[in-house]
């Protein structure tokens, strides 16, 4: 009998451990003669560093050594996933506020924290540090990076590390009865996941293992094979389940300074970063928007002109890939006539950012849909119809090479009846609504391994990691479905580069997709072997037996998977091993190098009240529906839809890096860094998804967990706009912000 599991919610893989305590985290982990770090940094953005005495350090009991850049090899080592840009620790001048200038390693965190208060850092502060985009753009600014590590960029001159170009249509032939312009700005906020990062390295005698909180093990693994020039067989990378990551622990940090700090010790080190230097090494792009467009009379979109800027911090790590694909979708799901925009990855003396959930679109998706809702009062018209008239039908190609994939006009609809579009409101309230759309992973592969055991349980292995976005759960249900194997009876192996085969990365909500389908297909791989079997064992055509479900389907009778595989096998034993393949090549032709997997789309409705007296926010109602294909394990979609729009509210209402003018972070930490509590959610909160089953995953599934995030900002603020009357185009919209846009209001009356 099939164990049906697609479409139900089994107890989550892995979540007894979380709830409990018992889960390993890497800060858990305690390797024999282990040593631990602590980094040394300095007050200050931007500094060059004169010398770094030692001396101090080093002779108190306990430490065994402290590294600078003058211990690595010369030239300093760089790393990075586009740029080579990033060094293993500063070298010669620091960039960011935070930015390590030295790790000191000892036999206990107590003698390494005293040991970096012991290292003296002689170093010169230096002016003209860029903390913005306007002073970065400035014909007379100072260089944020060398030059002479950009190569031949023509921006190799500037703090413009490129500028993307995309567009179709030609935007001033377009007549237009309506032209809107404005200019937003969305800022620095941190991922702020539970679990901070850590960093841990021990020698092998001819290679070097490493744990890390890493999305990404194989890439961290490529990094550093070509970093210490290793093979790739020498270098292992253990990956446990991080404690959230949210994109923030995609890329390499740390791990290649762990790295050679481990090799120079001779022994295992370990690198655990507190909550308030997690806040000083990861963060999101904040970003400038100025967008243009043009609308018919009756509200049909005429064309569409977007200029982004965004302030990604001393070093690239992804940020450019951020920009790159953000902005191929910002004119989002509308059937535009002409387009064109402009993308600029540009660095500053600010916290490095990186990948972070939503990826690039919340910031784009923030001024779009605010222009939108301009347009929609000066033409007189809902602002609900507007989107409708302009939204891109199913199958209709809205972006070059790309179409919609989903019926988006019913997730919209269902997004307005669930927030009460149109009902009356009393004084003070508002509603508003906002439509997002991110695409998927333009490329990818994955392996994965699956083997179904003799005892009819069964082991699956995935180089997928586990967030907390529940692929545990999701790759035990589709090996559930296809082997006939109860959920509870299936092991899921993960964060291993030496147990399980490849996977190029967990992010872009690929995992179920992508790696859902390779362990699918290696389910269909011991489904193969297995109907061989059976032909054999019972003496009919294999060409006659037909497979549901977990069940073989004989001309004369049903025999589960398990049942015949266990009949073939004895007395020996064994088991049944299926290989699994999933691949989406590479598009040279495509802008992203490959059109998009899936999109996801999302709607979001808001309503809130707001206090006129001291510009207070209150969350009366908030919907998020997504267009997911189908759920899997709906407890797990909706968890991830609140989730994600809980950390949307986040940065539309409160969150926000405070820099003073020298650069330095003024609200670092837990108190200081303000995140939504209970005290601070919705009063009603609701996440529906459209399941038309159109995806291209397992069951026709398509990505899930970042949808409900992506328009959180303008839905929110379009609702503040009609309760005051007032328009705020900067995040977030904190209490102070909406009064002051309140007394500016009244005084212009």
């Amino acid at each position: 009998m099939s164990a049906q599991s697609i479409g139900s919610s089994p107890r989550r893989g892995g979540g007894y451990g979380r709830v409990t305590g018992h889960q390993e985290y890497l800060a858990d982990i305690k390797l024999p003669d282990m040593l631990h770090v602590k980094l040394v940094t300095l007050d200050v953005a931007r500094a060059r560093i004169n010398s770094i005495d030692v001396s101090e350090a080093e002779s108190l009991p306990g430490v065994a050594f402290v590294m600078t850049a003058a211990d690595l090899p010369d030239p300093m080592p760089r790393f990075g996933p586009q740029f080579q840009d990033r060094p293993v620790i500063a070298d010669g001048e620091t960039k960011y506020h935070g930015e390590p200038v030295a790790a000191v390693a000892a036999e206990t965190k107590d003698a390494a924290e005293e040991g970096a208060r012991r290292v003296k850092v002689d170093y010169e502060k230096l002016e003209g540090g860029i903390f913005n985009v306007t002073d970065a753009l400035a014909p007379d600014a100072v260089l944020v990076q060398d030059p002479s590590l950009r190569g031949d960029s023509p921006f190799a001159q500037t703090n413009v590390i490129d500028e993307k170009r995309f567009g179709w249509g030609d935007i001033e032939a377009q007549e237009s009865d309506l032209v809107v312009e404005d200019n937003f700005q969305f800022p620095m906020v941190t991922h702020f996941a539970i679990e901070p990062h850590g960093f841990m390295a021990a020698p092998t005698g001819d290679g070097i293992e490493i744990w890390s909180t890493i999305q990404h093990p194989y890439l961290l693994q490529k990094i550093m094979a070509k970093m210490l020039q290793l093979p790739l067989s020498k270098v292992r990378v253990h990956a446990p389940d991080p404690g959230g990551g949210f994109g923030g622990k995609q890329i390499p940090k740390f791990e290649p300074l762990v790295a050679f700090m481990a090799l120079r010790a001779g022994r295992p080190v370990r690198l655990v970063l507190t909550l308030d230097e997690t806040f000083q090494q990861v963060r999101r792009s904040s970003a400038e928007i100025r967008i243009r467009a043009g609308f018919t009379s009756e509200g049909a979109l005429t064309f569409m002109d977007v200029e982004t800027n965004f302030l990604v911090g001393a070093y690239v790590d992804i940020a450019d890939r951020v920009v790159s694909k953000s902005s191929y979708a910002a004119a989002g799901p509308y059937r535009i006539p002409a387009v064109k925009i402009i993308g600029r990855t540009i660095v500053s003396h600010t916290t490095p950012s990186t990948a972070f959930r939503g990826f690039g679109i919340p910031q784009i998706g923030w001024a779009r849909e605010s222009l939108i809702d301009e347009a929609a009062l000066q033409l007189g018209m809902d602002r609900l119809e507007i989107r409708l008239l302009n939204l891109a039908r199913y199958k209709e190609a809205f972006i070059p090479m790309e179409e919609a994939d989903g019926d988006w006009e019913q997730t919209v609809r269902t997004a307005a009846k669930r927030i009460g579009w149109g009902d009356p409101l009393p004084p003070n309230r508002g509603r508003g609504i906002a439509v997002g759309l991110k695409s998927g992973p333009t490329t990818g592969l994955s392996y994965s391994t699956v083997r179904l055991l003799y005892d009819g349980s069964a082991m699956v292995y995935a180089g997928t990691s586990d967030m907390g976005q529940g692929a545990r759960t999701i790759f035990a249900q589709i090996a559930s479905d296809e082997l006939g194997v109860p959920v509870e009876q299936i092991s899921v192996v993960m964060g291993d580069t030496a147990v399980v085969p490849y996977d190029q990365q967990t992010s872009a909500s690929r995992s179920s997709v992508l790696m859902g389908t390779a362990v699918q297909r290696a389910c269909f791989d011991i489904q193969g072997k297995v109907r061989a079997m059976a032909a054999e064992l019972y003496g009919v055509d294999e060409a006659a037996i037909k497979i549901d479900s977990g069940n073989l389907l004989l001309p004369d009778r049903d025999v589960a998977i398990v049942d015949a595989m266990q009949q073939a096998l004895a007395p020996l034993g064994g088991e049944v091993i299926g290989n699994g393949e999933m691949r989406k090549q590479k598009d040279p032709n495509h802008p992203l190098g490959g059109t998009a997997a899936f999109f996801e789309f999302n709607c979001t409705a808001s309503e809130v009240e707001v206090d006129m007296e001291t510009g207070h926010v209150t969350l009366v109602k908030h919907v998020t529906v997504g267009d997911v294909g189908r759920s899997l394990n709906p407890q797990q979609v909706t968890a991830q839809d609140d989730g994600a729009a809980i950390q949307g509210l986040g940065h539309t209402l409160m969150e926000h890096y405070i820099f003073d003018d020298e650069g330095r972070i003024r609200n670092i930490g837990a108190i200081d860094y303000r995140i939504l509590t209970s005290m601070d959610l919705p009063l009603e909160m609701h996440s529906e998804s459209i399941e038309n089953a159109d995806g291209p995953g397992p069951y026709g599934i398509k990505g899930v967990s970042e949808g409900s995030l992506l328009v959180t900002a303008p839905a929110v603020a379009a609702a503040v706009r009609e309760a005051t009357g007032v328009l705020i185009r900067d995040l977030p919209l904190t209490p102070q912000r909406v009064w002051e846009a309140l007394q500016e209001a009244k005084d212009g009356s």
